[in-house]
């Protein structure tokens, strides 16, 4: 894709870099067999219905943008066997370290994709998802930055057509300036309701929440997580 072809999806380049340290002959393996299994077929068209992407039966169809070490993919999808999952992840290194996991424990509900984010979403059937995870996406932090942050009026509209009328849209982070900058684009986009009653709600963690390594770190340096639902209406 083009510079400009990325531009026009309103993203420019919500990730940062795509390399990390030099993987092992092991790691190379591991991500080059795993991804012939597990990766989404980009160049066929997507299935009428999204659930017969998986090798087993599952009900309905969750994404994870951005699952880092994996930690919570993995635990969701072991902890909803019956639900499907794609996991979206450009940081070649931290796709390895799933497909090594993969290698030993394999999942059967599950599906990755190491690129962009919206080339998915722009893939995916209408009304195909029952939920969308965003868990400390890179914040960008300075003020010149802030148009590639992957919450965007542009990426909400392609998570409102894949989203059915009653997914929820959960949103974690620990820098105030995201959540802020969260809150305000779904009250502006108008096709989101914040689930939230009280602080409780923000400030308790997700039912079964196994805790990523981001949050650790934001923990450690006395930052507190907040974590936003949102319901497609």
């Amino acid at each position: 894709m083009t510079v400009e072809g990325r531009r026009s999806r309103a993203t420019e380049a919500f990730f940062g870099r795509r390399k990390g340290r030099p993987m092992s002959p092991l790691q190379q393996n591991a991500l080059e067999q795993g991804m012939r299994h597990y990766a989404v077929d980009m160049k066929a068209a997507a299935p009428a219905e999204l659930t017969t992407l998986f090798e087993r039966d599952v009900t309905d169809v969750r994404l994870e943008i951005g699952f880092g070490g994996g930690e919570h993919l993995l635990h969701e999808a072991r902890t909803h066997p019956d639900t499907g999952f794609i996991g979206v992840e450009p940081f070649i290194n931290s796709m390895a370290k799933l497909m090594g996991v993969l290698a030993e424990a394999p999942l059967r509900n599950l599906r990755v994709h190491d690129d962009d984010a919206t080339q998915l979403l722009d893939w995916l059937p209408d009304a195909s998802l029952s939920g969308i995870d965003l868990l400390y996406p890179d914040p960008w932090p300075k003020k010149k930055h802030w148009k590639r942050r992957f919450v965007s009026p542009e990426n909400l509209d392609r998570f409102a057509r894949v989203m059915q009328s009653g997914a929820r849209f959960r949103f974690a982070s620990d820098i105030d300036t995201y959540i802020n900058w969260t809150l305000l684009a779904c009250r502006a986009h108008g096709e989101f309701h914040w689930q939230a009653d009280d602080a409780r709600d923000w400030n308790t963690p997700y039912p079964g929440w196994p805790g990523t390594r981001y949050e650790a770190k934001a923990l450690r340096e006395k930052r507190r997580p907040c974590y936003l639902t949102f319901v497609r209406r």
